[in-house]
């Protein structure tokens, strides 16, 4: 049973990324756009703002999640297109592994964020980038990262299979592209004003940004690293949960 779950799943993870690469306009935008606004950052507004060191080394974590941001709008609209093209009633009907689709699309979102990710720290290295982590450190980033992405990209599908429409699964993401700017990825949350900063210190984004930044300027986590955890994990939760009844109610009908 395990065998044939990860069989279908790999097809559908196959079948998913060749839809992307077919989109490369999307593939290109959603790669670039993080980037662009991380040298907007850095070389028009990072000269005026005060992080206690160098802006670019601030920055990066949050352009981190930025990728994911922008990554989960491709994601909800694979996924509305597949429901209204009736792709997915099709699988259904299939001998496979019903959730093999959803698990599909969000292991290829997984890949895809981080393969985003990695080509932005690597601009922000070329542009001088230069964090203290050794390789633990490293990997305890990464996997906080990979948590996250995961977790975003499971609220992704389900948005997709509630959109009535792919433009409509696009827009339903723009919240999630939205919260790093109200959090620390950009500015310092002390700057904010007390009404905001409230929001801004317990949101999802800040301990995660906190945290993968304390691990790559070996600066520690403190009390960050537990919250951000427990963050991706109710996301995870929530977008596996929802994604998973809808997807249940679907199939009934």
């Amino acid at each position: 049973m395990t065998i044939a779950v990860f069989a279908d799943t790999t097809v559908m993870f196959r079948r998913c990324v060749r839809h992307t690469l077919r989109s490369r306009d999307t593939l290109i935008i959603s790669l670039l756009m993080p980037i662009l606004v991380m040298l907007l950052f850095t070389y028009v507004f990072g000269g005026a703002i005060d992080v206690g060191g160098p802006y670019l080394d601030y920055v990066v974590p949050g352009i981190m999640l930025l990728c994911t941001g922008f990554g989960s709008s491709i994601t909800a609209t694979a996924v509305s297109t597949d429901m209204t093209r009736g792709s997915i009633d099709r699988f259904r009907t299939l001998p496979m592994f019903r959730q093999a689709v959803l698990a599909g699309h969000v292991a290829e979102g997984v890949m895809r964020n981080l393969a985003a990710i990695t080509i932005a720290v690597s601009v922000a290295i070329a542009l001088g980038y230069r964090p203290q982590a050794g390789l633990l450190g490293w990997l305890a980033a990464l996997a906080v990262i990979t948590l996250f992405v995961t977790a975003i990209s499971w609220i992704a599908v389900a948005l997709g299979l509630v959109a009535k429409n792919p433009e409509a699964a696009g827009g339903l993401t723009y919240a999630i592209m939205f919260i790093p700017y109200i959090s620390s990825a950009f500015v310092q949350t002390t700057t904010m004003p007390h009404w905001l900063r409230g929001f801004a210190d317990y949101q999802p984004a800040t301990p995660i940004i906190e945290t993968v930044r304390g691990l790559l300027n070996s600066t520690g986590t403190g009390h960050h690293a537990a919250l951000a955890i427990l963050w991706c994990v109710i996301l995870g939760l929530l977008g596996f949960a929802g994604a998973s009844i809808v997807f249940s109610r679907l199939s009934h009908h």
